[in-house]
């Protein structure tokens, strides 16, 4: 059975996270399979959005701890090296894809799984999905950029709750930190997230691009510097045919037929 099943069509190529008898827990051959899904997804310009969920009736439950040999007689593990092998270029890479990301959460979201949640652009939840920093249960520190995203998210107060507490965060909660962008009922969930993903898809991809990494740059930006690469970013963008195509469809009052260009 495939760890991850990939599809594409409408212009959205859809992840599906496929193990769930583990809730979807990471493992080498789960997580090279995403990497590789959002590589062909930088590389193909026919997929203009990504649709991220989980099967069963989990998301991720992070790292596959049966496959850690933690014993008397284990030697210790360099959990660091793992972490710049495959986790760390994987969060680059979404952050960095010029595409709109979707995830569906659909259950519980568990230490670098909402990570993974959280390194997508825009969040749906099941509302009987949960959120939790289960790191400190095990006497580890949250990874997978969980530190840079929760306090940004959340708010410092909520994160250090969230890290040292490990107690779950209900969707409904998580909606209203602002750690997702909504909740939805759970028979909702994917004809919501579906739809929002080909909308994204029918849209402005370059602005959509343009629009990920101004907001990426911000949080170290002073104002004049975000205002100069708004002033850069905004340059590229008005050369596009897609903004021809906006500026066009509005003036002649029709739908904008936008092509990703």
């Amino acid at each position: 059975m495939a760890a991850l099943l990939v599809s594409v069509g409408a212009g959205v190529q859809r992840q599906t996270l496929n193990r769930p008898d583990k809730l979807n827990a990471f493992n080498p051959e789960l997580l090279a399979a995403i990497g590789e899904a959002f590589e062909a997804a930088e590389r193909d310009p026919a997929i203009r959005a990504v649709l991220l969920t989980g099967s069963g009736r989990g998301f991720c439950a992070g790292a596959d701890l049966d496959q850690r040999e933690v014993g008397p007689d284990a030697p210790p593990m360099d959990l660091g090296a793992g972490l710049d092998a495959v986790y760390n270029p994987l969060i680059r890479r979404m952050r960095a894809l010029e595409k709109p990301i979707v995830c569906a959460v659909n259950g519980i979201a568990a230490g670098a799984g909402t990570s993974l949640a959280f390194a997508c652009d825009i969040v749906l939840a099941a509302r009987s999905a949960a959120f939790l920093q289960a790191f400190a249960r095990i006497g580890l520190v949250p990874d997978a950029g969980a530190t840079h995203f929760l306090p940004r998210l959340a708010g410092a107060a909520r994160a250090a709750g969230m890290a040292l507490l490990a107690d779950p965060v209900s969707a409904e909660d998580a909606e209203r930190w602002g750690l997702i962008w909504r909740c939805v009922d759970d028979a909702q969930l994917m004809s919501e997230a579906e739809a929002l993903a080909q909308k994204l898809a029918a849209g402005p991809t370059r602005s959509y691009g343009l629009i990920k990494r101004a907001l990426l740059a911000s949080a170290g930006n002073t104002l004049d510097r975000q205002l100069d690469l708004e002033r850069d970013l905004q340059r590229e963008a008005g050369t596009t045919e897609d903004f021809r195509e906006g500026v066009r469809a509005f003036k002649e009052k029709r739908k904008a037929r936008y092509q990703g260009r």
